[in-house]
């Protein structure tokens, strides 16, 4: 078993997208739940819910990319670092997504998952661009076949 933390944060915030959308749906009906269909509130609430989703993804994709690059000892810290901010992201944005439905005036907390997932986007992204350039070094370019090392 394979005990990445990106790849089990994905799935947990899968399930846990399942879970808030059942929460959710068991009163939806509700014409003025939560101040009705187009309130600060509701709305706030329903992106916690498809945020569990989508960072979800955001983790698996991460984790399915990864060992296609072969890792030197260079680039560790930057898959160390990347790893840690997309989960960072994705614990943060529902959770500020939640005290602002509550609290309004509490909009610039958005600032820590927005730039958590910026840096993990930033810096997987500035990998794979230095991986993809010519390298002397046989094996230092996307492979097309998975590795077998593991993230940080």
């Amino acid at each position: 078993m394979n005990s990445n933390p990106n790849l089990l944060f994905a799935w947990l915030w899968i399930l846990l997208g399942f879970v808030s959308g059942l929460g959710l749906g068991l009163f939806f009906h509700r014409e003025n739940w939560l101040g009705g269909y187009g309130s600060l509130k509701r709305r706030m609430y329903r992106l916690a819910h498809i945020s569990f989703f989508g960072l979800g993804a955001v983790n698996l994709l991460f984790w399915l990319t990864w060992p296609r690059i072969s890792s030197p000892e260079s680039l560790a810290l930057a898959a160390t670092v990347a790893s840690w901010a997309f989960i960072i992201g994705g614990v943060t944005m529902p959770l500020c997504c939640l005290v602002m439905a509550h609290f309004p005036k509490t909009h610039l907390i958005f600032a820590v998952p927005v730039v958590s997932l910026i840096l993990g986007g930033a810096l997987t992204l500035t990998v794979l661009v230095r991986e993809s350039k010519p390298s002397p070094v046989a094996g230092a370019t996307l492979n097309s076949q998975p590795s077998t090392h593991s993230l940080p």
